[in-house]
């Protein structure tokens, strides 16, 4: 059983930093992909970053030169760094895991394993 585990989100002024990690586990026997997401109550959840097991990723154009996706495969750890943060950032970042090597994909309805999510809050 695949489990993941998100920390990380806070308050943080516009233009500030936040990196987010997300402790995985049950997944390390077969092809996968882990992803980054994001909801804004009300919103559809949003597509953010993803990367495979070989490290062949994919940022969302919204978040492109901001938003760093990376992974520790010592750790079991999947990152996001976030920089130039702005309020429209605001919202519940999770992490998600697909049977698949599908890199490119940020499809919500792909992924089969979910974390429970962390508020990221940007505001002056």
């Amino acid at each position: 059983q695949v489990q993941l585990v998100e920390s990380g989100g806070g308050s943080v002024q516009p233009g500030g930093s936040l990196r987010l990690s997300c402790a995985a586990s049950g997944y390390t026997d077969i092809a996968y992909c882990l992803g980054w997401f994001r909801q804004v109550p009300g919103k559809e959840r949003e597509g953010i970053a993803a990367i495979d097991s070989d490290g062949h990723s994919n940022i969302a154009d919204s978040v492109k030169g901001r938003f760093t996706i990376s992974k520790d495969n010592t750790k079991n750890t999947l990152y996001l760094q976030m920089n130039s943060l702005s309020p429209d950032d605001t919202a519940i970042y999770y992490c998600a895991a697909a049977r698949s090597g599908r890199w490119w994909d940020l499809l919500p309805r792909d992924y089969t394993y979910w974390g429970h999510g962390t508020q990221v809050t940007v505001s002056s």
